[in-house]
Protein backbone atom coordinates (compact mmCIF):
# COMPACT_ATOMS: atom_id res chain seq x y z
CA UNK A 1 0.00 0.00 0.00
CA UNK A 2 1.18 3.39 -0.90
CA UNK A 3 2.69 5.66 1.45
CA UNK A 4 0.38 9.27 1.89
CA UNK A 5 2.28 11.69 2.48
CA UNK A 6 1.66 13.75 5.58
CA UNK A 7 0.25 17.47 5.93
CA UNK A 8 2.12 20.17 5.07
CA UNK A 9 4.33 17.85 2.35
CA UNK A 10 2.25 18.36 -0.37
CA UNK A 11 1.67 15.97 -3.36
CA UNK A 12 2.59 15.51 -7.31
CA UNK A 13 0.65 13.36 -9.68
CA UNK A 14 0.32 13.23 -13.83
CA UNK A 15 -2.97 14.31 -15.46
CA UNK A 16 -4.92 11.51 -18.15
CA UNK A 17 -5.77 14.49 -20.49
CA UNK A 18 -2.45 16.15 -21.49
CA UNK A 19 0.63 14.00 -19.45
CA UNK A 20 1.78 17.03 -17.87
CA UNK A 21 3.02 16.88 -14.14
CA UNK A 22 0.52 19.14 -11.49
CA UNK A 23 1.90 19.39 -7.78
CA UNK A 24 0.23 21.31 -4.86
CA UNK A 25 0.65 22.09 -1.55
CA UNK A 26 -0.66 24.35 1.64
CA UNK A 27 0.74 27.73 2.16
CA UNK A 28 0.11 30.57 4.58
CA UNK A 29 -0.90 33.60 2.84
CA UNK A 30 -0.16 37.31 3.22
CA UNK A 31 -3.64 37.75 4.78
CA UNK A 32 -3.06 35.11 7.76
CA UNK A 33 -5.26 32.24 5.59
CA UNK A 34 -4.08 28.72 4.29
CA UNK A 35 -4.43 28.59 0.87
CA UNK A 36 -3.58 25.59 -1.68
CA UNK A 37 -1.48 26.57 -4.89
CA UNK A 38 -0.41 24.64 -7.29
CA UNK A 39 2.76 24.26 -9.82
CA UNK A 40 2.98 22.35 -13.13
CA UNK A 41 5.56 20.60 -15.72
CA UNK A 42 6.24 18.42 -17.86
CA UNK A 43 8.46 15.97 -15.79
CA UNK A 44 7.71 15.14 -12.00
CA UNK A 45 11.17 16.38 -10.87
CA UNK A 46 10.63 19.56 -12.02
CA UNK A 47 7.17 20.03 -10.35
CA UNK A 48 8.91 18.39 -6.82
CA UNK A 49 11.59 21.62 -6.83
CA UNK A 50 9.04 24.22 -7.26
CA UNK A 51 7.21 22.28 -4.11
CA UNK A 52 10.48 22.11 -2.15
CA UNK A 53 10.96 25.53 -3.26
CA UNK A 54 7.32 26.62 -1.47
CA UNK A 55 7.77 24.69 1.44
CA UNK A 56 10.85 26.21 1.59
CA UNK A 57 9.60 29.71 1.68
CA UNK A 58 7.06 28.72 3.85
CA UNK A 59 9.76 27.48 6.48
CA UNK A 60 11.27 31.04 6.65
CA UNK A 61 8.51 32.61 7.35
CA UNK A 62 7.46 34.15 3.73
CA UNK A 63 4.43 33.81 3.35
CA UNK A 64 2.29 33.50 -0.60
CA UNK A 65 0.30 36.62 -2.05
CA UNK A 66 -3.40 36.28 -1.72
CA UNK A 67 -4.20 36.59 -5.65
CA UNK A 68 -1.61 35.90 -8.12
CA UNK A 69 -0.77 39.75 -9.74
CA UNK A 70 0.04 40.47 -12.95
CA UNK A 71 2.14 42.69 -13.43
CA UNK A 72 0.14 45.63 -14.96
CA UNK A 73 -2.45 45.09 -12.13
CA UNK A 74 0.22 45.71 -9.82
CA UNK A 75 1.19 48.93 -11.33
CA UNK A 76 -2.14 50.27 -11.07
CA UNK A 77 -2.50 49.56 -7.94
CA UNK A 78 1.10 50.75 -7.08
CA UNK A 79 0.22 53.92 -8.80
CA UNK A 80 -3.02 54.92 -6.61
CA UNK A 81 -2.60 52.85 -3.42
CA UNK A 82 1.05 54.17 -2.64
CA UNK A 83 2.64 57.04 -4.95
CA UNK A 84 -0.30 59.08 -5.52
CA UNK A 85 -0.66 59.19 -1.51
CA UNK A 86 2.84 59.76 -0.75
CA UNK A 87 4.67 61.22 -3.33
CA UNK A 88 5.29 64.53 -5.20
CA UNK A 89 2.19 65.10 -7.55
CA UNK A 90 5.02 66.22 -10.21
CA UNK A 91 6.26 62.29 -9.79
CA UNK A 92 3.34 60.62 -9.61
CA UNK A 93 2.67 62.50 -13.21
CA UNK A 94 5.79 60.72 -14.64
CA UNK A 95 5.34 57.62 -13.10
CA UNK A 96 2.30 57.60 -14.59
CA UNK A 97 2.99 58.50 -18.08
CA UNK A 98 6.03 56.10 -18.22
CA UNK A 99 3.32 53.16 -17.02
CA UNK A 100 0.48 53.92 -18.99
CA UNK A 101 2.80 54.53 -22.42
CA UNK A 102 5.43 51.85 -22.12
CA UNK A 103 5.41 49.48 -19.05
CA UNK A 104 1.71 48.03 -19.18
CA UNK A 105 1.79 47.97 -23.14
CA UNK A 106 5.34 45.99 -22.99
CA UNK A 107 5.27 44.06 -19.41
CA UNK A 108 1.94 44.03 -18.51
CA UNK A 109 0.49 40.94 -19.10
CA UNK A 110 3.60 39.31 -17.25
CA UNK A 111 2.76 37.10 -14.26
CA UNK A 112 4.28 39.52 -11.29
CA UNK A 113 6.13 35.93 -9.75
CA UNK A 114 7.32 35.31 -13.21
CA UNK A 115 9.34 38.55 -13.71
CA UNK A 116 12.66 37.50 -14.81
CA UNK A 117 15.82 39.32 -15.28
CA UNK A 118 16.35 38.21 -18.78
CA UNK A 119 12.77 39.32 -19.98
CA UNK A 120 12.93 42.86 -17.90
CA UNK A 121 16.83 43.32 -19.93
CA UNK A 122 15.06 42.87 -23.41
CA UNK A 123 12.50 44.42 -23.22
CA UNK A 124 14.50 47.69 -22.21
CA UNK A 125 17.38 46.92 -25.37
CA UNK A 126 14.15 46.73 -27.62
CA UNK A 127 13.24 50.17 -26.30
CA UNK A 128 16.73 51.46 -26.72
CA UNK A 129 16.93 49.92 -30.30
CA UNK A 130 13.76 51.54 -31.41
CA UNK A 131 15.45 55.01 -30.34
CA UNK A 132 13.95 55.83 -26.82
CA UNK A 133 17.01 58.15 -25.17
CA UNK A 134 19.46 56.90 -22.57
CA UNK A 135 17.90 59.31 -19.90
CA UNK A 136 14.24 57.87 -20.86
CA UNK A 137 14.95 54.18 -20.36
CA UNK A 138 17.01 54.72 -16.88
CA UNK A 139 13.31 56.21 -15.97
CA UNK A 140 11.33 53.32 -17.25
CA UNK A 141 14.14 51.19 -14.90
CA UNK A 142 14.00 53.48 -12.12
CA UNK A 143 9.97 53.31 -11.98
CA UNK A 144 10.15 49.24 -12.13
CA UNK A 145 12.35 48.82 -9.88
CA UNK A 146 10.38 51.03 -7.11
CA UNK A 147 7.29 49.16 -7.89
CA UNK A 148 8.83 45.74 -7.52
CA UNK A 149 10.37 47.41 -3.82
CA UNK A 150 7.15 47.45 -3.01
CA UNK A 151 5.73 44.24 -4.21
CA UNK A 152 8.90 42.68 -2.66
CA UNK A 153 8.13 44.65 1.06
CA UNK A 154 3.97 43.30 0.35
CA UNK A 155 6.24 39.60 -0.05
CA UNK A 156 4.08 39.26 -3.24
CA UNK A 157 7.62 38.44 -4.67
CA UNK A 158 11.17 37.43 -3.43
CA UNK A 159 13.42 39.13 -5.29
CA UNK A 160 13.59 42.97 -7.20
CA UNK A 161 14.69 41.55 -10.98
CA UNK A 162 15.05 45.27 -12.20
CA UNK A 163 17.84 45.73 -9.41
CA UNK A 164 19.96 43.29 -12.14
CA UNK A 165 19.08 44.99 -15.73
CA UNK A 166 22.61 46.26 -17.12
CA UNK A 167 22.14 50.01 -18.98
CA UNK A 168 24.12 51.96 -20.74
CA UNK A 169 25.83 54.87 -18.91
CA UNK A 170 24.09 58.07 -19.49
CA UNK A 171 26.33 60.94 -20.80
CA UNK A 172 26.14 64.56 -19.43
CA UNK A 173 25.89 67.15 -22.09
CA UNK A 174 28.72 68.98 -22.59
CA UNK A 175 27.10 72.59 -20.39
CA UNK A 176 29.00 76.01 -20.96
CA UNK A 177 27.60 78.35 -18.40
CA UNK A 178 28.04 81.87 -18.95
CA UNK A 179 30.92 83.69 -18.38
CA UNK A 180 30.84 86.56 -15.81
CA UNK A 181 30.95 89.11 -18.64
CA UNK A 182 28.10 87.37 -20.03
CA UNK A 183 26.06 87.88 -17.18
CA UNK A 184 26.57 91.04 -16.60
CA UNK A 185 25.62 91.82 -20.21
CA UNK A 186 22.17 89.41 -19.84
CA UNK A 187 21.47 91.93 -16.51
CA UNK A 188 21.88 95.17 -18.76
CA UNK A 189 20.06 94.02 -21.43
CA UNK A 190 17.22 92.71 -19.21
CA UNK A 191 16.93 95.93 -17.28
CA UNK A 192 14.14 97.41 -18.81
CA UNK A 193 11.85 94.68 -18.51
CA UNK A 194 9.24 94.04 -16.73
CA UNK A 195 10.50 90.71 -14.80
CA UNK A 196 14.10 92.12 -14.31
CA UNK A 197 14.13 91.50 -10.94
CA UNK A 198 12.95 88.10 -11.19
CA UNK A 199 16.22 87.99 -13.20
CA UNK A 200 18.51 89.27 -10.28
CA UNK A 201 17.47 86.75 -8.48
CA UNK A 202 17.84 84.28 -10.99
CA UNK A 203 21.40 85.35 -11.66
CA UNK A 204 22.41 86.69 -8.11
CA UNK A 205 21.14 83.20 -6.22
CA UNK A 206 21.28 80.42 -8.42
CA UNK A 207 17.62 80.14 -7.91
CA UNK A 208 15.22 77.31 -9.93
CA UNK A 209 12.76 79.13 -12.14
CA UNK A 210 9.82 77.43 -9.85
CA UNK A 211 11.27 79.07 -6.99
CA UNK A 212 11.76 82.37 -8.29
CA UNK A 213 8.04 82.18 -9.14
CA UNK A 214 6.58 80.96 -6.02
CA UNK A 215 8.57 83.35 -3.69
CA UNK A 216 5.80 84.78 -1.43
CA UNK A 217 5.96 88.65 -0.70
CA UNK A 218 6.12 87.30 3.20
CA UNK A 219 8.95 85.28 3.20
CA UNK A 220 10.91 88.70 1.83
CA UNK A 221 12.26 90.24 5.34
CA UNK A 222 13.24 93.58 4.68
CA UNK A 223 13.69 94.66 7.80
CA UNK A 224 16.65 91.48 8.34
CA UNK A 225 17.72 91.27 5.01
CA UNK A 226 16.53 88.11 4.61
CA UNK A 227 15.35 85.91 1.45
CA UNK A 228 13.48 82.87 2.45
CA UNK A 229 12.85 80.03 -0.42
CA UNK A 230 10.31 77.83 0.43
CA UNK A 231 8.32 77.08 -2.45
CA UNK A 232 7.82 76.89 -5.97
CA UNK A 233 5.03 77.00 -8.85
CA UNK A 234 5.34 74.70 -11.94
CA UNK A 235 2.57 72.93 -14.67
CA UNK A 236 1.66 69.55 -13.69
CA UNK A 237 -0.76 67.55 -14.81
CA UNK A 238 -1.95 70.43 -17.20
CA UNK A 239 -2.63 73.01 -13.71
CA UNK A 240 -0.55 75.84 -12.49
CA UNK A 241 0.68 74.72 -9.50
CA UNK A 242 1.70 76.19 -5.97
CA UNK A 243 3.71 73.83 -3.69
CA UNK A 244 6.87 73.29 -1.75
CA UNK A 245 10.30 73.32 -2.67
CA UNK A 246 11.81 70.32 -3.95
CA UNK A 247 13.86 68.99 -1.00
CA UNK A 248 14.42 69.63 1.92
CA UNK A 249 17.99 71.28 1.46
CA UNK A 250 16.01 73.55 -1.05
CA UNK A 251 14.60 75.08 1.91
CA UNK A 252 16.77 77.73 2.67
CA UNK A 253 17.79 81.49 3.93
CA UNK A 254 19.53 83.56 1.70
CA UNK A 255 21.37 87.05 2.42
CA UNK A 256 19.38 90.17 0.64
CA UNK A 257 22.20 91.49 -0.73
CA UNK A 258 22.19 95.22 -2.09
CA UNK A 259 21.15 94.74 -6.20
CA UNK A 260 18.12 92.27 -4.75
CA UNK A 261 16.57 95.12 -2.02
CA UNK A 262 17.19 98.02 -4.76
CA UNK A 263 15.01 95.72 -7.23
CA UNK A 264 12.11 94.46 -4.73
CA UNK A 265 11.78 97.24 -2.44
CA UNK A 266 9.88 99.60 -4.59
CA UNK A 267 7.36 96.59 -5.87
CA UNK A 268 3.72 97.33 -5.54
CA UNK A 269 2.38 94.67 -2.83
CA UNK A 270 0.09 91.70 -4.08
CA UNK A 271 -1.06 90.24 -0.62
CA UNK A 272 0.43 86.61 -1.74
CA UNK A 273 3.02 85.82 -4.33
CA UNK A 274 5.85 88.77 -4.86
CA UNK A 275 5.47 88.52 -8.87
CA UNK A 276 2.37 87.84 -10.38
CA UNK A 277 0.95 88.39 -13.56
CA UNK A 278 -1.47 91.71 -13.96
CA UNK A 279 -4.36 90.00 -13.11
CA UNK A 280 -2.45 88.61 -10.22
CA UNK A 281 -1.95 84.59 -10.82
CA UNK A 282 0.83 82.81 -10.64
CA UNK A 283 3.40 83.81 -14.11
CA UNK A 284 3.40 80.53 -16.62
CA UNK A 285 6.98 79.23 -16.33
CA UNK A 286 6.49 79.06 -20.28
CA UNK A 287 6.17 83.01 -20.27
CA UNK A 288 9.25 83.30 -17.95
CA UNK A 289 11.49 81.27 -20.36
CA UNK A 290 9.71 83.01 -23.39
CA UNK A 291 10.85 86.49 -22.05
CA UNK A 292 14.08 85.53 -21.26
CA UNK A 293 15.29 83.46 -24.92
CA UNK A 294 13.44 86.98 -26.00
CA UNK A 295 16.30 89.47 -24.33
CA UNK A 296 19.59 86.77 -25.29
CA UNK A 297 17.94 87.06 -28.87
CA UNK A 298 17.33 90.49 -29.49
CA UNK A 299 20.63 91.14 -27.60
CA UNK A 300 23.18 89.15 -29.45
CA UNK A 301 24.32 86.82 -25.77
CA UNK A 302 24.86 83.44 -26.37
CA UNK A 303 22.00 81.37 -25.82
CA UNK A 304 21.47 78.91 -22.86
CA UNK A 305 18.57 77.68 -20.96
CA UNK A 306 17.30 78.89 -17.81
CA UNK A 307 18.12 76.24 -15.99
CA UNK A 308 21.55 76.43 -16.67
CA UNK A 309 21.98 80.42 -15.16
CA UNK A 310 21.90 78.59 -12.29
CA UNK A 311 25.06 76.23 -13.38
CA UNK A 312 26.45 79.88 -14.15
CA UNK A 313 25.82 80.99 -10.55
CA UNK A 314 27.38 77.59 -9.32
CA UNK A 315 30.50 78.28 -11.84
CA UNK A 316 30.99 81.63 -10.30
CA UNK A 317 30.62 81.39 -6.95
CA UNK A 318 33.39 78.19 -7.47
CA UNK A 319 35.35 80.91 -9.52
CA UNK A 320 35.44 83.55 -6.77
CA UNK A 321 36.81 81.37 -4.25
CA UNK A 322 33.52 80.74 -2.38
CA UNK A 323 33.89 77.12 -0.61
CA UNK A 324 32.28 74.19 -2.05
CA UNK A 325 30.05 73.69 0.97
CA UNK A 326 28.67 77.56 1.22
CA UNK A 327 28.28 76.99 -2.40
CA UNK A 328 25.81 73.89 -1.49
CA UNK A 329 24.00 75.52 0.70
CA UNK A 330 23.19 79.00 -1.47
CA UNK A 331 22.39 76.44 -4.29
CA UNK A 332 19.89 74.35 -1.69
CA UNK A 333 21.27 70.85 -2.73
CA UNK A 334 20.94 67.99 -0.53
CA UNK A 335 24.24 66.52 -1.78
CA UNK A 336 27.80 68.75 -2.00
CA UNK A 337 28.72 66.38 -4.80
CA UNK A 338 26.09 67.36 -6.58
CA UNK A 339 26.95 70.86 -6.75
CA UNK A 340 30.60 70.00 -7.67
CA UNK A 341 30.36 67.34 -9.72
CA UNK A 342 27.20 69.00 -11.87
CA UNK A 343 26.65 72.40 -11.40
CA UNK A 344 30.01 73.60 -11.36
CA UNK A 345 32.31 73.99 -14.20
CA UNK A 346 35.90 74.51 -15.24
CA UNK A 347 37.22 76.94 -17.76
CA UNK A 348 40.08 77.86 -19.87
CA UNK A 349 40.73 81.01 -17.61
CA UNK A 350 40.19 78.91 -14.60
CA UNK A 351 42.96 75.85 -16.02
CA UNK A 352 45.39 78.56 -17.09
CA UNK A 353 45.13 80.34 -13.57
CA UNK A 354 45.57 76.90 -11.81
CA UNK A 355 48.36 76.03 -13.57
CA UNK A 356 50.37 79.16 -13.81
CA UNK A 357 50.28 78.85 -10.22
CA UNK A 358 52.11 75.83 -10.54
CA UNK A 359 54.70 77.36 -12.48
CA UNK A 360 55.36 79.66 -10.14
CA UNK A 361 55.76 77.36 -7.26
CA UNK A 362 58.10 75.42 -9.20
CA UNK A 363 60.44 78.62 -9.87
CA UNK A 364 62.02 77.06 -13.01
CA UNK A 365 63.48 79.88 -15.32
CA UNK A 366 61.98 79.59 -18.71
CA UNK A 367 64.32 79.22 -21.69
CA UNK A 368 64.30 83.38 -22.70
CA UNK A 369 65.53 83.58 -18.52
CA UNK A 370 68.29 80.83 -19.01
CA UNK A 371 69.63 82.59 -22.45
CA UNK A 372 69.83 86.29 -20.61
CA UNK A 373 70.22 85.55 -17.14
CA UNK A 374 73.09 83.03 -15.83
CA UNK A 375 72.59 81.41 -12.57
CA UNK A 376 74.77 82.57 -9.50
CA UNK A 377 74.54 86.33 -9.98
CA UNK A 378 74.31 88.58 -6.59
CA UNK A 379 70.17 88.77 -5.34
CA UNK A 380 69.76 92.30 -4.59
CA UNK A 381 67.39 95.12 -5.59
CA UNK A 382 67.88 98.07 -7.28
CA UNK A 383 66.77 101.52 -6.59
CA UNK A 384 65.46 104.10 -9.08
CA UNK A 385 68.94 105.08 -10.16
CA UNK A 386 70.10 102.01 -11.02
CA UNK A 387 72.11 100.91 -8.15
CA UNK A 388 72.13 97.89 -6.60
CA UNK A 389 71.55 97.36 -2.64
CA UNK A 390 73.62 94.77 -2.09
CA UNK A 391 77.03 95.83 -2.53
CA UNK A 392 77.09 96.92 -5.63
CA UNK A 393 76.89 100.85 -5.06
CA UNK A 394 79.67 103.21 -7.37
CA UNK A 395 78.53 100.97 -10.23
CA UNK A 396 76.94 102.54 -13.17
CA UNK A 397 73.53 100.86 -14.64
CA UNK A 398 75.40 100.23 -18.19
CA UNK A 399 78.41 98.13 -15.99
CA UNK A 400 76.02 96.07 -14.05
CA UNK A 401 74.07 95.26 -16.99
CA UNK A 402 76.64 94.85 -19.02
CA UNK A 403 77.90 92.17 -16.70
CA UNK A 404 74.71 90.44 -16.72
CA UNK A 405 74.44 90.34 -20.32
CA UNK A 406 77.79 88.52 -20.81
CA UNK A 407 77.98 86.62 -17.31
CA UNK A 408 81.61 86.80 -17.32
CA UNK A 409 83.33 85.21 -13.81
CA UNK A 410 85.09 87.76 -12.07
CA UNK A 411 82.55 91.13 -13.11
CA UNK A 412 80.26 92.74 -11.53
CA UNK A 413 76.86 90.48 -11.01
CA UNK A 414 73.48 92.04 -10.50
CA UNK A 415 70.26 90.98 -9.73
CA UNK A 416 68.48 88.87 -12.17
CA UNK A 417 65.09 89.77 -10.17
CA UNK A 418 65.60 93.28 -10.83
CA UNK A 419 66.63 92.53 -14.68
CA UNK A 420 63.29 90.49 -15.24
CA UNK A 421 61.11 93.31 -13.89
CA UNK A 422 62.93 95.89 -16.33
CA UNK A 423 62.04 93.85 -19.47
CA UNK A 424 58.82 93.58 -18.13
CA UNK A 425 58.32 96.97 -17.32
CA UNK A 426 59.44 97.77 -20.90
CA UNK A 427 62.83 99.63 -20.75
CA UNK A 428 63.85 98.09 -23.94
CA UNK A 429 65.46 101.35 -24.26
CA UNK A 430 67.88 101.36 -21.82
CA UNK A 431 68.46 97.51 -22.60
CA UNK A 432 69.27 97.97 -25.72
CA UNK A 433 71.60 100.84 -25.57
CA UNK A 434 73.26 98.74 -22.74
CA UNK A 435 73.76 95.55 -25.07
CA UNK A 436 75.74 98.20 -27.46
CA UNK A 437 77.81 99.68 -24.71
CA UNK A 438 78.66 95.88 -23.83
CA UNK A 439 79.89 95.10 -27.68
CA UNK A 440 81.88 98.59 -27.81
CA UNK A 441 84.16 96.99 -24.57
CA UNK A 442 83.72 93.93 -25.48
CA UNK A 443 85.36 94.71 -28.96
CA UNK A 444 88.15 96.90 -27.35
CA UNK A 445 89.12 94.46 -25.04
CA UNK A 446 89.82 91.92 -27.59
CA UNK A 447 91.83 94.28 -29.91
CA UNK A 448 93.87 94.95 -26.55
CA UNK A 449 94.55 91.11 -26.31
CA UNK A 450 95.59 91.05 -29.82
CA UNK A 451 98.53 93.64 -29.52
CA UNK A 452 99.48 92.05 -26.49
CA UNK A 453 99.33 89.16 -28.29
CA UNK A 454 101.72 90.14 -31.17
CA UNK A 455 103.91 91.43 -29.16
CA UNK A 456 104.64 88.27 -27.29
CA UNK A 457 104.82 86.81 -31.16
CA UNK A 458 101.42 84.44 -30.13
CA UNK A 459 100.35 82.36 -32.98
CA UNK A 460 96.64 82.76 -32.14
CA UNK A 461 96.83 86.39 -31.96
CA UNK A 462 94.97 86.56 -35.98
CA UNK A 463 92.50 83.92 -35.05
CA UNK A 464 91.44 86.26 -32.29
CA UNK A 465 91.56 89.42 -34.23
CA UNK A 466 89.25 87.92 -36.57
CA UNK A 467 86.38 86.63 -34.12
CA UNK A 468 86.42 90.18 -32.67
Amino acid sequence: MARRNGNGEGSIYQRASDKRWVGSIWVETTSGKPKRVYAYGMTRAGVHEKLTELKSQAAQGIPTADKSWKLGEYLDYWLREVVKPNLRLSTYERYEIGVRLYLKPGLGENQLVRLSVPLVQTFLNERSAAGMSVRSIQILREILRSALTRACEEEIVSRNVARFVKLKKREQADIRPWTLEEAKLFLEAARTDPLYPMFVLLVLYGLRRGEVLGLLEKDVDFENSVIRVRQQVGRIAGALRIGPVKTKAGRRDLPMLGLARSVLENREPTGGLLFTTKNGTAIEPRNFVRSFQRICERSGIRRITVHQVRHTTATLLKDLGVPARDAQLILGHSDIAITQQIYQHDSMEGRREALSRVETALNVPTHQDTQTVQPGYLVGVFDSSGCCQNGCQGHSFMDRLASIISGTPGKIRTCDTWFRSSIRSGETGRITEAAKYYQARRRQALLGVVAVSAAVKDPRAEEVALAA
